[in-house]
């Protein structure tokens, strides 16, 4: 039924087993040592295999670290609507790139490995009678293939001692069972005593092995983790109960199980040790670039800050943004940088005022005297045409044309726009002049 995993993990042991079988002497005791390092290169060539996914398993673990906040604010938030709090916590995940599977996906693939491997092991020995076992007598055992071992590889395995016990004997294992071990009609070289010797110190070492493991992963965990009730629980099984279930059940696992127990434990302290270590590098150097390019941006002690300025407008004129700056940047760094800041820009305030009324006055300056050539020309060019004289200007001139009649009269009308245009300049002036003393300081042309 699960020869897809039986075949893959006899195969992967068979491999190792024919290598370590050229280094190791061939003896009982040298076959023992070859079958144990087949046993414990079996799971490193499995955790080799699952230490991408095991990657991605402690950053997923530590990004649901990060969003867990924000998911106990959801469940707060939609507490009675059980639909919109599993759409909105979804919605959050896809947004984060977090996915629940990829946390346990290392576990889940050790699982079958595990009871492949104990299937195996146990199948090396087919003389039990329990729940699914063939029942098999010693000579039928010894003479049957085991997957991918030969009928001559199961009895170099039943034959094989490490610490002079079989490594698929177990301390609860019938008596009846040990014949197995031996060539037919031997005497049975080992005893119960014996593998209870062998494998209580293993079940120790798994247990606390385990139980260092789960230490250190919990303790690399933050704070706001911890205070979930869920991780707390989670915790307390990887802490307490996972190891006191292997020194428990210990006296029901084979001597090779226990090596796999034993050999996964210090796979995954030098893992964790590698990969939290490469982690946290990351991070720390994610938080120097951080913090160098926020010193880069940040502005040097003294200076002011290299904001963007809008014109500004004084009395109609554009004032640039260059010409306020060139004024703010003449202020100097000490403890009355900021009076001096706040004095610098009154003044520039004040000077572009004055500019922008000086040119104002000028201008209005300009226009006036272009008004008075304009209508004097005018007036001339009327006068000649009706031969009269152009050069009265002022009130007695046009007193003494009035009594002379209707050309008189048309003259004096001419006179009168030279009168308006030379007010409109004096009122020009006169503008001019009260924007002067409004801005403070003298301008324009007089």
């Amino acid at each position: 039924m699960l020869n897809f995993i039986y075949y893959p993990v006899s195969w992967i042991m068979w491999v190792w087993h024919w290598l370590f079988s050229h280094v190791t002497p061939d003896s009982p005791g040298g076959d023992g040592v070859a079958w144990a390092l087949s046993v414990v290169f079996l799971v490193f060539t499995l955790r080799a295999i699952l230490y991408k996914p095991f990657v991605k398993q402690i950053r997923t673990t530590k990004k649901m670290q990060e969003i867990n906040p924000q998911l106990q604010a959801i469940r707060k938030k939609y507490a009675k609507d059980r639909v919109k709090m599993t759409e909105e916590m979804q919605k959050l995940q896809r947004e984060h790139g977090f996915n629940p599977l990829l946390g346990c996906l290392p576990m889940l693939l050790q699982i079958p490995v595990f009871i492949g491997l104990f299937h195996v092991l146990r199948s090396f020995n087919r003389m039990a009678t329990g729940l699914g076992q063939p029942g098999m007598s010693a000579e039928e055992t010894r003479s049957l293939g085991n997957y991918a071992f030969s009928p001559e590889l199961v009895q170099n395995f039943l034959d094989a001692r490490l610490f002079g016990v079989p490594l698929s004997s177990y301390i609860t294992e019938p008596v009846s069972e040990f014949q197995a071990f031996v060539e037919p009609g031997s005497a049975i070289d080992f005893t119960r005593t014996q593998i209870a010797i062998v494998v209580i110190p293993m079940m120790i070492i798994a247990s606390i092995a385990t139980h260092m493991n789960s230490r250190a992963s919990v303790a690399r965990q933050p704070e706001a983790a911890l205070e979930n009730p869920q991780t707390r629980m989670m915790n307390m099984l990887a802490l307490y109960i996972f190891p006191l279930g292997i020194l428990v059940t210990g006296a029901f696992f084979p001597v090779a199980i226990l090596l796999y127990w034993m050999s996964n434990n210090l796979w995954t302290y030098g893992q964790q040790h590698i990969v939290f270590g490469r982690i946290e590098r990351e991070e720390e150097e994610a938080r120097r670039l951080k913090q160098e390019k926020l010193k880069a941006n940040a502005p040097k002690p003294g200076a002011r800050p290299d904001r963007a300025k809008k014109p500004a407008a004084v009395d109609g004129d554009v004032v640039a943004p260059e010409e306020d700056a060139t004024t703010t940047t003449t202020t100097s760094a000490g403890p009355l940088a900021g009076l001096q800041r706040m004095l610098g820009l009154d003044k520039s305030k004040s000077t572009a005022a004055g500019s922008s009324d000086s040119s104002a006055d000028t201008s209005a300056a300009a226009q006036g005297g272009d008004d008075d050539a304009a209508t004097g020309t005018d007036a001339d060019t009327e006068s000649e045409k009706d031969g009269a004289s152009t050069t009265s200007s002022g009130p007695d001139a046009g007193a003494a044309q009035r009594p002379s009649g209707g050309r008189s009269a048309g003259q004096g009308q001419k006179s009168g726009p030279q009168k308006s245009g030379t007010a409109h300049v004096a009122a020009k002036n006169r503008k001019g002049g009260s924007r002067r003393r409004k801005g403070g300081r003298p301008g324009g042309r007089h």
